[in-house]
């Protein structure tokens, strides 16, 4: 598919379903873009798809079916979007450390294909709101989904998800406790952690 150049050629690319709850118009909106009047459009429509899939089919469906709504927050950034952002202060990484990341149309340096999304899920967001604490789902999400990296986020639990070729098992945060909740070869990381999501629904992977 070539880069859309027309409102109906993007309206195509609006129209390609990821998987079976996710389209690709879900994940083209950005607030920067709207904002700014920047076109938020991806340079290689077939690749960004591969990876959307990835991304929708992998992880974001089972969590869909497991715990009924997934509200996208930020999902694709065009290199343009992206870099505005980040030499703007408006909490994007550079172009470098997106791509494979938000940028699903540019591989990696390494050559990986990858996508990451940065959702809420109202069911969670709920008992965040009444417990403050986000690691449950993290762990839910750890011991269930083939998942990259996580990051969560104080308002409304939200967290970047990844999907990626290579994948590196890492779950971070910015709200409190803030840091690094596991990664390859840290106690704990193999282990089993249901008990800390007592009471969640059955995953429906």
């Amino acid at each position: 598919m070539r880069k859309p150049g027309s409102m109906r050629a993007l309206e195509e690319l609006g129209r390609v379903r990821l998987s079976p709850s996710f389209f690709m118009r879900d994940f083209l909106h950005s607030e920067i873009a709207a904002f700014y009047g920047l076109a938020n459009i991806p340079d290689d429509p077939d690749l960004a798809i591969a990876a959307g899939t990835r991304l929708c089919e992998t992880l974001l469906e089972p969590l869909h079916r497991t715990f009924g709504s997934v509200s996208v927050r930020s999902g694709y950034r065009s290199e343009e979007v992206n870099g505005f952002g980040n030499r703007n202060g408006l909490n994007c990484a550079s172009n470098e450390a997106s791509r494979a990341g938000h940028i699903w149309d540019r591989r990696d340096a390494d050559g990986c294909m990858g996508a990451t999304a940065c959702v809420v899920i109202p069911w969670f967001a709920d008992r965040y709101a009444e417990t403050g604490d986000w690691r449950p789902l993290a762990w839910f999400i750890h011991d269930r989904l083939p998942y990259s990296r996580l990051c969560f986020f104080p308002k409304l639990a939200a967290f970047n998800i990844q999907w990626h070729e290579r994948p590196t098992r890492r779950i971070d945060s910015y709200a409190s406790p803030k840091g690094c909740l596991t990664r390859p070869g840290m106690p704990g990381h193999e282990d089993d952690h249901a008990e800390s999501y007592a009471g969640f629904p059955p995953f429906r992977g």
